[in-house]
């Protein structure tokens, strides 16, 4: 059976900046490429610009970079278009939202952030793996909730049109956005506290949350966040859907793979033409073939698609 897929992460973008990593060929440990999506399926990708504080560049010169390689990207390959309302994932083409991951590239200035917005950011986390004056991150220091500097570009990014990401962010931090926002948040990447028990999981009562305000949960595929060992399988990956559906409901629920963000991959999940065995597995869990389709493509899409 054919399904379409949406993955509402992966960072291919900072491989094309910092390794000069094209969507056509395949480098080192790059996953992202043309063959790959198409051979999954993949009918609508998120690329995220991720800026690693450590390098010198600044951030937000990464992330000037990497949207430049996202522009190069269309223009170069006429199989990638950016999403739109009418899109018809049947017409062969992908579809591909960009984001921002961590908006250090901000500097918290609403300025900056409506630059971004003209060149396309669609989805944007405040956070990665440390705090930032914006938020604590789920794996930072201080795990505190948004700054008044953070409240400021939420209520920024709610006014332009831009969807906000918990995704790395503290638990304080998605308790404010759930608060504050006016309108729907989502998790890109993000799985099930209750299955395992790491910060950059979610609580149930978060994925109720979220599932409640008409947003979406996307899992993703990175072991220590599926199970205790590491060294996840794609059962393990179903357990995590299977659980966020339990909480949130069937259409909720959404693929956030984290291609080309991990250094080891599910054993049998390697990269995008590896998804039809996913939605596989969902089918032999019990999922109906219409909810395997709204996991794999359609929750991600009709969220998402109220922002372009």
């Amino acid at each position: 059976m054919h399904f379409y897929a949406a993955d509402a992460h992966c960072d291919f973008l900072f491989g094309a900046m910092d390794y000069g990593w094209t969507i056509d060929t395949q480098k080192r440990n790059q996953t992202i490429t043309l063959e790959n999506l198409q051979k999954g399926g993949v009918a609508l990708q998120f690329l995220a610009a991720w800026s690693d504080t450590k390098m010198k560049v600044p951030p937000l010169e990464q992330v000037l970079i990497m949207i430049d390689r996202y522009h190069s990207m269309l223009a170069e390959h006429p199989e990638f278009v950016p999403l739109t309302r009418d899109f018809n994932p049947a017409s062969g083409k992908i579809a591909t939202v960009l984001a921002v991951e961590g908006a250090e590239c901000l500097g918290a200035s609403p300025s900056i952030l409506r630059d971004l917005y003209r060149l396309g950011v669609r989805a944007m986390t405040f956070t990665w793996n440390s705090d930032n004056e914006l938020a604590g991150a789920a794996q930072g220091k201080k795990r505190r909730g948004l700054s008044a500097a953070g409240r400021e570009i939420l209520r920024e990014m709610n006014r332009l049109g831009i969807a906000f990401d918990v995704s790395h962010l503290s638990d304080a931090g998605i308790e404010d956005a759930l608060a504050l926002s006016a309108q729907p948040i989502f998790a890109s990447h993000s799985n099930c506290r209750q299955l395992q028990n790491a910060p950059r999981c979610l609580k149930d009562e978060y994925i109720k949350a979220i599932a409640d305000q008409g947003g979406v949960v996307g899992i993703n595929f990175y072991g220590p966040q599926l199970c205790e060992s590491g060294r996840a399988t794609i059962r393990d990956i179903v357990r995590h859907i299977s659980r966020a559906v339990s909480v949130g409901g069937i259409e909720h629920v959404a693929i956030g793979s984290d291609f080309d963000g991990m250094q080891q991959y599910p054993k049998d999940l390697h990269n995008p033409s590896d998804l039809p065995a996913l939605l596989d597995a969902l089918l032999k869990e019990g999922f109906t073939p219409g909810e395997v389709e709204r996991i794999a493509y359609r929750n991600l899409h009709d969220y998402i698609v109220q922002f372009v």
